[in-house]
């Protein structure tokens, strides 16, 4: 039997009488892949902030790992090994883009994401060689010494992707990924995140890109409204009646 790593349990967010998520259940397996998809409005990088703790739901819980994790801080959800992408890269912009993967990893060790208080990095021989091997592993080594700031989108997104993986998360969360990138940046990232899959990481995906979705989802949840409309593997979802009609007629933001 599967074993369940995040579970989410009848979980509803209001904002100001917009019911924003509504009883979402959500069941993440071990070593799985599972999208989340549905139109825009539809509650998705919602249930991804309260899974992370950047916002708390009105009723329901979500287990982490067996332990249940409503009410926690980010950074305690991170430390108990959830990672995130976020739509726009979170990075820091003044660092290198190697002394961003070496924050990361520090963050994670110390509790701490702020890089004015980390001084010594060059004496963590360790994590830099490590760093060095994630920026390898996503074809950013060349630019390992290049400001962050001065990155492409796809750059700076995949940036992201390795402050992630230096953390060695079991849970790692993506919020539309390739959104903004070339078809090349875009099928790289596909590759990476198949590298990724062929570890065991467990991971979901936000996005609207249906071939993003449909090259790397073992399972599909769709929301609209902030309902569960359906949900199944890849092949059921691509011909669902009531999935077509929230992308064609659907929720508005």
């Amino acid at each position: 039997m599967d074993t369940v790593v995040l579970d989410v349990a009848d979980v509803n967010k209001n904002f100001a009488g917009l019911q924003a998520l509504s009883n979402v259940n959500l069941k993440i397996k071990e070593g799985k892949t599972h999208a989340v998809i549905g139109p825009n409005g539809a509650g998705k990088s919602t249930l991804l902030n309260v899974c992370v703790g950047r916002l708390q739901p009105d009723t329901g819980s979500v287990t982490f790992d067996g332990e249940i994790i409503t009410g926690k801080k980010p950074y305690e959800i991170n430390q108990a090994g959830v990672a995130r992408v976020f739509q726009t890269p979170e990075i820091f912009a003044d660092l290198s883009v190697e002394h961003n993967v070496m924050v990361a990893a520090l963050a994670k060790r110390d509790g701490s994401f702020h890089p004015h208080a980390f001084r010594n990095l060059v004496s963590e021989t360790a994590i830099h060689d490590e760093a060095l091997a994630v920026l390898e592993d996503l074809g950013l080594k060349r630019m390992r010494e290049m400001k962050a700031e001065s990155l492409s989108r796809g750059d700076k997104r995949r940036l992201e992707l390795a402050m992630c993986l230096i953390q060695h998360p079991r849970l790692l969360l993506l919020d539309e990924p390739t959104a903004g990138m070339s078809r090349h940046d875009t099928n790289q990232t596909i590759d990476v995140l198949k590298r990724i899959k062929e570890r065991g990481m467990t991971k979901v995906i936000i996005e609207h890109d249906m071939h993003v979705v449909f090259s790397l989802a073992d399972w599909i949840t769709v929301l609209a409204q902030g309902a569960i409309i359906a949900e199944g593997p890849p092949e059921e979802i691509r011909g669902n009646p009531k999935v077509q009609e929230a992308y064609l007629g659907g929720a508005h933001e």
